[in-house]
């Protein structure tokens, strides 16, 4: 599950951001560069991404999706009650994929396991580069006055040059 792909969420100055690279890898081998693991969701109003199994990213998608709709657009209720299926279903808790999801609020790191993480630093990353743009991010947030995308492109650009799992086309959406 870990390699997978980098993705970062940067929320400074009433800014969120969610960026992630483009880098499909099955086993030692890139079958894509240009895949879109970030999207929007509940009418432009959360952005998400996912690490992982492309096919189970997406079937997370599409549950976010109707957990928003059945909450009205709570994203922690939402979140919440998207890990508690995904841990205890038969059929989800073997999806192998890790969310970042966040709206005008709040951000959270969504896992099978049950985790609901929001960051304390306004900064998180998940996937195999995940530690790097972590990294990165932090420090950029602590020692410079860079916009929150610009935190986020500069992260994922650290994370591709080290992580042999991420790629340099990156895909961002910002609320």
């Amino acid at each position: 599950m870990t390699h997978a792909t980098t993705v970062v969420a940067v929320r400074r100055d009433g800014q969120v951001v969610i960026g992630s690279d483009g880098q499909v890898t099955i086993g030692q081998t890139v079958m894509k560069a240009t895949a879109r693991k970030v999207r929007r969701m509940h009418d432009g109003r959360v952005i998400a991404g996912f690490a992982g199994s492309a096919a189970d990213g997406v079937a997370l998608f599409e549950r976010l999706e109707g957990k928003l709709k059945e909450f009205n657009g709570n994203l922690p209720k939402a979140a919440v009650e998207l890990t508690k299926e995904w841990r205890t279903d038969r059929v989800l808790r073997r999806l192998e994929a890790l969310l970042l999801v966040a709206d005008g609020e709040r951000t959270f790191l969504l896992s099978g396991t049950g985790d609901v993480i929001e960051p304390d630093e306004g900064v998180a990353a998940i996937g195999s580069g995940g530690p790097y743009a972590l990294a990165a991010a932090r420090a950029l947030i602590a020692h410079t006055q860079l916009a929150a995308r610009a935190i986020a492109e500069a992260s994922l650009q650290i994370a591709a040059d080290i992580c042999i799992y991420t790629n340099s086309h990156f895909t961002f959406e910002q609320l």
